[in-house]
């Protein structure tokens, strides 16, 4: 952790390493650096933008949004001091610093997701918070949150162009490895069956469509599920892992990132003067920084260099 700290130092994280090393050290160094590292590069990419660009990259960056609403209801949830939670928050999507404070000082879930969906304009119907409210699952808010994002960002974008018809197509295929990966945790955890899956998925896939959802959904187990993924694209990403004794959902989902990076960075290059090339350089950005927290955390884990190496998406 030392060796990586100082190589950050000298590379792009120098201004943030300086201005957190007088109080943190060894982890919480790394991940609170890369972490504000990409926040304040997301703000100013946000602040640059304009007219159509301002809303697509809005709305891409929602994402960091509902990641900080997450964490706050889970510290709420937990019971959690505000200084706790703060520690877990990034202020990369288009809510301010002050905005989360705000979130942070309120007293339950209930309060966070009404002043939350104020604030960006979120619909979170009466009904999702009452069923909270009766379950205590915050995973029904989640899951909302999740699918709220997704159809504002296709909403977002008009596809009125080759770039952004192009951009569209790609957040769909992110949907369709999104809701790959959901089935197949859900899978491994003895969850299967169209009931038992349906309200975890995200509508607006290219390839996983309704049918497709259900055929996959209904494998009793992953090695069950091959013959219908292997008629989706990434599939020939996956194809080792799926295929393996020892099935890894976590190399899974490295391969399928790998494969969006790739879908990222062919529309990036076809279009130069669009969308394209901000977005590309979002998601190179992000997977920047998990890569930085995954080398990080499995050398302090212990983890060998070899099962790291795996998880690197580059």
């Amino acid at each position: 952790l030392p060796e990586i700290s100082r190589y950050m130092s000298e590379s792009g994280y120098q201004k943030e390493m300086s201005e957190l090393a007088g109080r943190m050290s060894g982890i919480d160094l790394v991940e609170y650096a890369a972490y504000l590292n990409l926040s304040k590069v997301f703000k100013s990419i946000l602040k640059a933008s304009e007219g159509e660009l301002y809303t697509m990259v809005s709305a891409y960056l929602d994402k960091w949004n509902i990641w900080n609403v997450r964490q706050i209801i889970r510290g709420k949830s937990f019971g959690l001091d505000e200084a706790s939670i703060r520690e877990d928050l990034v202020a990369a999507g288009s809510l301010s610093e002050e905005d989360l404070e705000k979130l942070l000082s309120l007293s339950t879930v209930e309060e966070v997701v009404t002043e939350y969906s104020r604030m960006d304009s979120v619909n979170i119907p009466q009904d999702v918070i009452s069923s909270y409210a009766l379950s205590g699952s915050l995973a029904i808010i989640e899951d909302h949150l999740y699918k709220f994002r997704y159809s504002r960002l296709l909403e977002a974008i008009v596809p009125n162009s080759r770039p952004t018809l192009m951009f569209q197509d790609y957040v769909r295929r992110e949907i369709d490895t999104v809701n790959f990966s959901t089935i197949l945790k859900l899978k491994a955890e003895g969850i299967y069956g169209e009931a038992a899956v349906a309200n975890y998925i995200i509508p607006g896939g290219k390839q996983i469509d309704r049918r497709t959802g259900v055929q996959l959904a209904n494998a009793e187990t992953i090695a069950a599920m091959a013959s219908e993924a292997s008629q989706l694209d990434f599939y020939e990403n996956i194809r080792h892992h799926m295929e393996s004794e020892n099935v890894s959902i976590r190399c899974i989902e490295s391969a399928m990132k790998k494969y969006g990076m790739g879908l990222a960075n062919k529309f990036s290059h076809m279009n130069p003067l669009s969308v394209a090339p901000v977005v590309d350089y979002m998601i190179h950005k992000e997977t920047e920084v998990f890569n930085i927290l995954a080398i990080a955390r499995g050398l302090q884990s212990g983890i060998d260099t070899d099962t790291i190496k795996g998880l690197l998406v580059i």
